[in-house]
């Protein structure tokens, strides 16, 4: 999983918890891939059908601000998203990610457009603008939640390793 490739889905400032899955339907089904047909449809109609498994949803500044709903970072990840990149995220809604094993990635997105091509190592917090030949420094993230990421999870990793593992080694 250090590695992560896909498409760039460009949106922009702000995008809070009740965009990427209105609330309306937090009560409609508990079922999260039920619910991700309807990821970012107030944004971006149809947007469900447009990403493709790994690909990435690029965002500017406080991405997931709101409510700490955690069917937020669930459903972009059953839609198949392979990461989030933004310049900046709600705390809570960052930990969230991690915590259900989605990736966050933090760095200027400003040269990021809809479509580039996109390769992302998240050990040592690099996004590679494939389709232009340019490379983002991101905001390492700590080897302790890169290893969660990597178990899928908080859940998981706690069961793998029979608590929370903290050592700085990979």
């Amino acid at each position: 999983m250090n590695i992560l490739r896909g498409r760039a889905h460009r949106f922009g400032d702000d995008v809070n918890t009740d965009y990427i899955i209105s609330g309306k339907y937090k009560f409609k089904t508990l079922d999260i891939n039920e619910m991700a047909k309807h990821v970012m449809e107030d944004l971006r109609p149809k947007f469900y059908e447009q990403i493709e498994d790994g690909d990435f949803v690029v965002a500017g500044r406080n991405f997931g601000c709101g409510s700490s709903r955690e069917q937020a970072p669930l459903v972009l990840q059953a839609a198949g998203v392979g990461a989030v990149i933004a310049e900046s995220f709600a705390r809570v809604f960052y930990r969230n990610c991690i915590n259900v094993g989605l990736p966050v990635v933090e760095c200027d997105t400003s040269g990021i457009e809809e479509g580039d091509e996109l390769q992302v190592d998240l050990r040592k917090g690099l996004v590679h603008i494939v389709s232009k030949g340019k490379i983002v420094k991101a905001t390492p993230l700590p080897a302790v939640m890169v290893r969660i990421l990597e178990d899928g999870g908080l859940v998981e990793h706690f069961k793998k390793h029979g608590g929370f593992k903290i050592s700085d080694e990979g």
